[in-house]
């Protein structure tokens, strides 16, 4: 008979458990911004325009936080490992800050920082501008770089819709 309790009692508190646990996860689901609901309204294959359209600037500042230990993006702050990315976009390749040694990679690269230019860079600066000292490996969630250009564009007062440069080769 005791033995059937110790059960009896086990289920029960297994129970409270569970509900606990899973009212917790909703908790937190319903706390974080996963971009569940914008992924899903972007479908199987969104095109860029359609993945900047749902981007979020507040999440993009949020996610800068990994860029922040190599670049600033207040004005005036200046450079720190990377160069300073306020006012970047819409800016010509290599040129945002004239105190920081860019290298012979990305100056060749030319171009204007648009928000096509800055996905690709996002997404994988080494095959962008082999040789960069850019030891960031990149981004491969498209929807995470559409919140981080969404944020620099926030910070670039000036031309942040220059026009597109052609898609990588």
């Amino acid at each position: 008979m005791l033995c059937c309790l110790g059960q009896t009692r086990s289920r029960i508190l297994r129970r409270p458990a569970r509900a606990v646990a899973l009212a917790l996860a909703l908790l937190a689901s319903a706390c974080s911004d996963d971009g569940r609901e914008r992924r899903r309204a972007l479908g199987e294959t969104p095109t860029f325009d359609d993945v900047m359209r749902v981007a979020d600037s507040e999440r993009g500042g949020r996610l800068f936080g990994q860029c922040a230990a190599c670049h600033t993006i207040s004005p005036g702050a200046g450079d720190r490992n990377g160069p300073g990315l306020y006012d970047v976009l819409g800016k010509p390749v290599a040129s945002n800050s004239r105190r920081y040694g860019y290298t012979g990679a990305l100056r060749s690269l030319g171009g204007v920082w648009t928000p096509e230019l800055m996905d690709l860079w996002l997404s994988a600066p080494a095959k962008l501008a082999p040789g960069t000292s850019m030891s960031f490996r990149g981004l491969p969630d498209a929807l995470d770089r559409a919140d981080i250009i969404a944020y620099l564009r926030s910070h670039s007062p000036g031309d942040g819709d220059a026009e597109p440069r052609p898609a990588r080769p």
